[in-house]
């Protein structure tokens, strides 16, 4: 039998089977992809916010521990449990050297990461390398890897985990066990459940893109929500961000997203506009503008720049429609030109002399307009002008099973003693709503450390940690 069973194959998942080997214990990981997929939305990541109270090797300056707690406090608007929150916080100012030690680099900071150089460190060769980093590392310290290893449900008594079943018929009994096996962004039926039906008789869900995994369906999640675990989070509540809408269903990953929302304004499909395009620096608040597309008609919505925006943000992969005339551009994105050219008009009186600047929070406003632009607002007239076209993009889901300081599941109240969980499937404990770049993986690899040494712990190996 071995000691540390760990479910899940992504970033929190191989940190908690590093931890637990590195405290002595034997591991055993099961991957439901097959290698070849492996690594869950990990592979599409591409960095970790990192606190810090001084430069770093590619962190500059500072990012002291209660600006980083205001930042998320901000984005969740409150819904956050502090304690654990800060606990991902303080660890994320120590995980790099050990993660360095599995074979993780990092790249120089660079001007154009997105206001990103301060607060968080780029994995170089990104998520995809992270991951292989990660699972060579697992190999070479004798972690037994199973692929295509779908758990669908857990064998408990009295609220101890005894085993794992599997879809494929097998049973693997362990002393403890890790669940890290994502959530459940990829079933699109829990998705039309979770938000039902519109004011249209429409399922919004019918209109979302999955930026990372397909095997993200969340039956180990639902199967420990039906078994007593308790929850929190809201099921409509993720990593929802606005990409493009000729995106692939799954998969796209980091480059279909637009990154030019602030620099211009966001139309639905009436032309007209809803939020705040300025509200804060993209890195803020990009994952807020998928649930924000999502809320709106057809889940459909448009950012529309002209041509001194070109250079200022991270192309996408697919060209944006480029036109010499605000008619011509309406015609190509299907909306109605005169209420487009009328909303133009009146964004653009609104607009109020100021100095921009894209790197900081400048002085360009709007006035007498709703929507406000509270920031980067300047006049929409130098053609060509673009438009891109933008689907909510899920990146993962909120609801989650509770956790403590140990990482421990609860099952109805009580703290299992070897039963523990890691990144999103416990991500909804910090991130109530909202999300700021680089938190996921910060709190999958510090949860992933603890629950790893923790279930080491619980099966005989070291000493038990609480953060």
């Amino acid at each position: 039998m071995t000691d540390v069973l760990v479910i899940g194959g992504g970033n929190a998942a191989l940190c908690a089977a590093l931890m637990a080997r590195e405290s002595g214990a034997s591991v055993t990981l099961l991957e439901s992809a097959p290698k070849e997929w492996r690594g869950g939305n990990s592979s599409h990541t591409r960095n970790i916010r990192c606190m810090h109270e001084e430069p770093q090797d590619v962190l500059l300056e500072s990012y002291p521990e209660d600006e980083y707690w205001q930042d998320l406090l901000k984005v969740t608007g409150g819904l956050t449990n502090e304690p654990l929150a800060r606990i991902a916080i303080r660890e994320s100012a120590t995980c790099r050297t050990w993660m360095q030690k599995y074979g993780v680099h990092f790249q120089a900071p660079l001007s154009g990461t997105l206001h990103l150089s301060r607060t968080n460190a780029f994995f170089m060769g990104g998520g995809k390398a992270l991951v292989n980093a990660y699972y060579r590392s697992a190999e070479k310290a004798g972690i037994d890897i199973q692929y295509d290893s779908e758990v669908t449900s857990i064998e408990l008594s009295d609220k101890q985990f005894v085993a794992a079943h599997l879809k494929d018929g097998r049973r693997i009994a362990a002393k403890s066990c890790v669940l890290a096996a994502g959530g459940f962004e990829s079933n699109i039926e829990w998705q039309r459940e979770a938000w039902g039906i519109d004011e249209h008789g429409a399922s919004p869900a019918d209109n979302f893109l999955i930026r990372g995994t397909t095997f993200n369906k969340g039956v180990l999640l639902k199967h420990m929500i039906d078994a007593g675990a308790d929850q929190v989070g809201d099921p409509t509540q993720a990593h929802m961000a606005a990409i493009d809408a000729r995106s692939p269903l799954y998969d796209g990953g980091i480059c279909t997203r637009i990154d030019c929302v602030s620099l211009g304004i966001v139309v639905n499909k009436h032309a007209k506009r809803f939020y705040d395009e300025g509200e804060d620096f993209w890195p803020k608040r990009y994952a807020i503008w998928g649930r924000l597309v999502a809320q709106q008609p057809d889940q459909i919505a448009y950012s529309i720049i002209d041509s001194k925006s070109i250079g200022r943000f991270m192309p996408p992969v697919f060209s944006g429609n480029e036109s010499h005339s605000l008619d011509e551009l309406a015609s190509k994105l299907g909306l109605d030109a005169e209420v487009l050219k009328n909303t133009v008009q009146e964004f653009n009186a609104a607009c109020k002399p100021g100095e921009f600047d894209h790197t900081t929070l400048d002085n360009c406003h709007t006035e007498g307009i709703a929507p406000e632009k509270t920031h980067w607002a300047t006049t929409i007239e130098v053609p060509p002008f673009y438009g891109y076209p933008l689907r909510p993009g899920v990146t993962f889901t909120y609801l989650g099973l509770k956790t403590d300081e140990t990482s421990a599941i609860f099952l109805n109240g009580t703290r299992s003693n070897n039963l523990f969980v890691a990144g999103e499937m416990m991500a909804g404990n910090i991130l109530g709503k909202g999300y700021t770049a680089g938190i996921g993986m910060a709190i999958g690899t510090a949860f992933g450390r603890i629950a790893g040494r923790n279930a080491a712990s619980a099966a005989g190996n070291e000493s038990r940690c609480n953060s």
